[in-house]
């Protein structure tokens, strides 16, 4: 099959791109140490295309010399390349889940650690700390919430959250099987509501890098939802290695509606908890 012009223009086109693409990557591992080779090809293709464009900028090439040179707009790209999509009790059929089939195991332990992966603004670290109030254990769990983009974290650090949003998140929390009222949990100033101290005061939020970080305590729960999505076949087996590490015996690990364990070098290790919440416990 003979090419026409115009195809063999987009092809080239399309090469130029990929290269430009490579070489942007490794200039930020050499640069910043951020290494997103191994994230999903076509979602860094549409994340840096985005930034091209609000930098009003012409090519890819120009965006890696604005970054090397500009750190502000670094900040920028790795908000872009940040997994910020979230909500208070997000899904509620698994945090309901986490609440009738994970809580009655774990509640009689001394100690419980958490570690809430790619935890962006807060939103769901604070949702479990409710949860784990509401079963009468929050005192003795701590949550570790990590996230890749230090100003996310800071956000997140905050507890504070658009007024507007709070029906959608009290019917998600009556729906993850919330026991109280909601607004029992924050006070509402101006447009924004702030969540009481009392549910910061056990979550630690740090920075850590799933690509480049290595395990840093074990856990009795890890949250890891709607991250895997992001990575190729390669980086996500070395990240199921790095939670599987991290990770207790029998401890209890959820991923997100899109993801599971059947496909990955981890399979046999887990045992099947909850199917469509895609909730696992760790057999060996």
């Amino acid at each position: 099959m003979t090419l026409n012009e115009d195809e063999r223009i987009r092809l080239h086109l399309e090469e130029i791109e990929k290269i430009e693409i490579e070489l942007f990557l490794e200039a930020l591992i050499r640069f910043y140490g951020y290494d997103f080779r191994n994230y999903a090809f076509p979602f860094l293709k549409r994340r840096i295309k985005h930034r091209v464009q609000q930098e009003h900028l012409t090519s890819i090439s120009a965006l890696q010399e604005k970054v090397l040179r500009d750190s502000e707009t670094m900040k920028r790209l790795l908000t872009d390349f940040s997994i910020n999509v979230t909500e208070m009790f997000r899904d509620p059929s698994f945090f309901n889940s986490i609440r009738t089939k994970v809580i009655p195991i774990v509640k009689n332990f001394s100690e419980i650690k958490i570690w809430h992966v790619g935890c962006s603004s807060g939103e769901e670290a604070y949702s479990m700390a409710i949860l784990l109030y509401e079963e009468g254990i929050y005192e003795k769990c701590r949550i570790f919430a990590t996230d890749l983009n230090n100003d996310i974290l800071e956000k997140a650090k905050n507890a504070t959250f658009a007024l507007d949003v709070m029906q959608l998140y009290t019917k998600n929390y009556l729906e993850a099987g919330g026991k109280r009222s909601f607004s029992e949990y924050y006070k509402a100033v101006d447009e924004k509501v702030i969540f009481h101290s009392f549910l910061r005061k056990n979550i630690v939020f740090a920075q850590h890098n799933l690509v480049t970080d290595q395990s840093f305590n074990e856990f009795d729960i890890i949250i890891c939802r709607n991250v895997f999505i992001y990575f190729n076949r390669n980086l996500q087996n070395q990240v199921h290695k790095l939670l599987y590490d991290s990770l207790s015996l029998s401890g209890f690990i959820g991923l997100g509606k899109r993801e599971g364990m059947k496909f990955t070098n981890y399979g046999n290790c887990y045992r099947e908890i909850d199917a469509s919440d895609k909730l696992y416990q760790k057999i060996k």
